[in-house]
């Protein structure tokens, strides 16, 4: 995935400013199980993500809590490190091979000061970012764990073929033994449906 593309997912930048931020970007390899950020340390850039998924967890009594997931197109950043210059409280893992683009927190703070597109777009992206996690505290809070499962479907199925079923459970609020229910109620209402169909095409016959 670009870095235009990326980009401009939250806001879209003249050539000109996108060049001055291309400019300030590497885009560097990184194998499965690297870790972007690790408990108790402090990182202050930002990568993006052009190929790759990755996961952030927390430790809570000796168990991972994974409370996000980012794939191409999003963006990692240890919002402790960025904003505090502060430890985080998270570790970032890459879930497969990926591609990054990294940016340094001190060229991006410069870019703010020179381009008020830039600058602009990092306001969107900080708007942008809060909606999402708005979004996904509230469906913890009000939606069934069924709700959440079949959401996570519709707009990220591929999350299933490229993350381990504790890291999806534990990302949906709930354990491995609840999603595997789930998972098996939604595949017998689905055949259910199908053989209701099937019964009735033949009725019509």
């Amino acid at each position: 995935m670009e870095l235009k593309e990326i980009l401009d997912r939250c806001y879209t930048l003249p050539e000109a400013s996108l060049s001055l931020l291309e400019s300030s970007t590497e885009l560097i390899h990184y194998p499965k199980g690297h870790h972007i950020l690790e408990m108790g340390k402090v990182e202050r850039d930002i990568f993006f993500i052009a190929k790759g998924i990755a996961r952030a967890y927390t430790m809570d009594e000796g168990r991972e809590i994974t409370f996000w997931i980012g794939k191409e197109g999003d963006t990692i950043v240890s919002m402790l490190g960025y904003v505090r210059n502060e430890p985080g409280y998270e570790t970032i893992e890459l879930m497969e091979d990926s591609d990054l683009y990294v940016l340094k927190r001190g060229a991006l703070h410069e870019l703010y000061e020179q381009d008020i597109h830039i600058a602009n777009w990092g306001r969107k992206y900080a708007e942008t970012e809060l909606l999402e996690t708005e979004k996904r505290t509230i469906s913890l809070l009000l939606a069934s764990a069924t709700d959440r499962y079949k959401d996570l479907l519709r707009h990220h199925g591929d999350y299933l073929r490229r993350l381990p079923l504790g890291s999806i459970a534990s990302y949906l609020g709930i354990t491995q033994v609840t999603l595997s229910r789930i998972r098996s109620n939604i595949c017998r209402q689905s055949d259910s449906l199908s053989s209701d169909s099937t019964s009735n095409l033949h009725a019509t016959e």
